[in-house]
């Protein structure tokens, strides 16, 4: 068994196929091919299906991919480790992001400073809901992940503080007020959006013993957005995930009262293990927001 062997199998598990995984790895189909089998016998237990359309894992391939994901990232850690002693000049990150508001907020201006500081690391990410990346990191498949805190599954630290509003169509009712109930949103049709706040929001309703309406489910918070401004219905949303360039034509935001909030944050499986490029990473995200926080 390799660590060539171990990447074979999990870029392989992770494309759902062979020809993708050769792409991607740079190397022939049937080195790929040749390479797991190798890893099969070796393991004495068969970890891909080849009989369907797509490569699926078995069921011994599922029990065994967190731990090559597990394996390859200390060996990762290892040689970044080793790098740190050179002045951390190689190396790579993966990070896992959900919403605009890691995703469009938070990562853009971190990854700035850090491609200025770190330009040699190479920097993955991988971009999903809350649920995918807290998902994510159990797996190891990334390195670092924002989260909604707390999380106590983590070693978590916290970035910045964010509220929940409300998108109201401007021919509404419910427009003319300053400030929305949460009862209010179980009168009308409800948009559930699940780019980034679906449990949290579920939570809310739920703590009030609340049923919202929900005609719709979106994945994506511009058609969220666009839901609203049609008509279609009302929304919850997280205020630092709203777009700052957008036109509100046709919808109005407005508070809730009483404010609800949440904490975006970072997390990681273990500070102590985590590699170089890692804990680089978080360290300057926590003094960039510390430093914005002060000017503001």
């Amino acid at each position: 068994m390799t660590f060539s062997q171990l990447e074979i199998f999990v870029v392989v598990a992770e494309l759902c196929g062979f020809t993708l995984a050769a792409q991607q790895l740079g190397i022939s189909q049937s080195a790929v091919s040749h390479a797991l089998k190798k890893l099969e016998e070796d393991l004495g237990v068969s970890l891909i299906e080849r009989n369907k359309s797509q490569a699926e894992l078995t069921v011994a391939g599922t029990r065994l991919l967190p731990r090559a994901r597990e394996i390859l990232g200390l060996s990762e850690t290892i040689r970044q480790e080793a790098a740190d002693i050179k002045g951390l000049q190689l190396g790579s990150l993966r990070i896992g992001s959900f919403g605009p508001t890691s995703s469009l907020r938070l990562l853009p201006e971190i990854l700035k400073d850090y491609r200025k500081q770190f330009p040699n690391i190479e920097v993955r990410i991988d971009e999903g809901n809350d649920q995918q990346v807290v998902q994510w990191l159990q797996e190891r498949r990334v390195d670092v992940g924002f989260v909604v805190l707390p999380d106590e599954h983590f070693d978590t630290f916290a970035l910045i503080e964010d509220q929940m509003v409300t998108l109201i169509p401007k021919t509404h009712s419910l427009a003319n007020k300053d400030e929305i109930a949460l009862q209010d949103l179980c009168q009308v049709p409800f948009i559930l959006t699940e780019a980034g706040s679906a449990q949290l929001i579920s939570k809310l309703f739920a703590a009030e013993d609340l049923i919202p309406d929900i005609r719709y489910r979106t994945t994506q918070l511009m058609t969220t957005i666009a839901l609203v401004a049609k008509g279609e219905g009302i929304a919850l949303v997280a205020e630092l995930a709203l777009p700052q360039s957008l036109p509100t034509d046709g919808y109005v935001v407005r508070q809730l009262a009483p404010q609800y909030k949440r904490t975006i944050g970072l997390a990681l499986h273990s500070t102590r293990q985590a590699s170089p490029a890692a804990q680089a990473f978080i360290k300057m995200a926590v003094q960039l927001l510390k430093k914005e926080k002060l000017a503001r």
